[in-house]
């Protein structure tokens, strides 16, 4: 086993700009997965781990064997190098590399005839997209997709503010127009939540293969999806502002379908 005490080792360098650098994340088509209960949904999601990293004064050694398969490299760190590779002190000592997804349309896969799906377009803050991604896990949606994306889907920040649910969701990303087409092709229903032209959410049939699509809480959707909507929805506001924060709306669109669905 390969141990490492020095925060300036060429690898751990390297791991410093992949915590830090989407450019270096992308071009390496690797990331740093922080925590025991984040590298274990990773591995439940087929992620391949390709090293852990632990520091042995809080990881304990027995439970390496749970994320290493024979490929694995390991390798035992100091405090120091730990504190420099790491967001958090309550994540158990323990990191690790694996290598991303392609992520693309044509990769998503259905278990079902009918769908459920999460649009989101060009969410931009790692919070609201970590919240995205907890409401779809939490509804057992059959895919995320996101459209025009502003930010590296394995940015820390998301997996942290998901809780892991980065890897246990199915997630796509693309253009609006390549989503629309996807959608359309596949016979999914689109209902977006935009002002224009809209009905409220509860009056519709969510049950039939079911696109919902969410937009910024700055500019809402782009006009290209209320064009090309099977019907535009909105969520009734009964106090003095007319928006919600975007994975707030989500989840409420998402869990009437759900209803409708019984919950199946």
């Amino acid at each position: 086993m390969k141990e490492i005490t020095s925060t300036q080792n060429s690898f751990i360098k390297n791991l410093i700009q992949l915590k830090e650098k989407s450019r270096k994340r992308k071009s390496s088509g690797t990331f740093l997965i922080e925590g025991q209960r984040e590298i274990t949904l990773a591995k439940k999601g087929n992620y391949t781990i390709e090293t852990i990293l632990f520091y042995p004064e809080l990881f304990n050694k027995t439970a390496l064997n749970d994320f290493t398969t024979n490929e694995t490299e390991l390798i035992e760190i100091s405090k120091e190098v730990y504190q420099k590779l790491a967001y958090r002190d309550t994540t158990e000592g323990v990191l690790a590399v694996a290598k991303s997804k392609k992520n693309k349309l044509e990769h998503l896969k259905f278990s079902t005839q009918n769908p459920l799906i999460l649009v989101a377009e060009a969410p931009e803050k790692p919070g609201n997209i970590g919240a995205l991604l907890r409401t779809a896990d939490a509804a057992n949606a059959d895919a995320v997709i996101i459209a025009n994306p502003k930010t590296d889907l394995y940015n820390p920040n998301i997996i942290r503010s998901s809780v892991g649910c980065v890897f246990t969701n199915q997630i796509a990303m693309g253009t609006t127009t390549e989503i629309i087409t996807f959608l359309k092709t596949n016979n999914i229903n689109i209902f977006c939540a935009i002002l224009q032209e809209s009905v409220a959410y509860h009056t519709q049939n969510f049950t039939k293969p079911t696109a919902i699509v969410v937009g910024t809480e700055a500019t809402g959707l782009s006009e290209q999806w209320r064009v090309n909507a099977t019907q535009n929805i909105i969520i009734p506001m009964q106090g003095s502002i007319d928006s919600m924060n975007v994975s707030v709306a989500a989840g409420i669109l998402i869990f009437e379908a759900k209803r409708q669905r019984n919950f199946e």
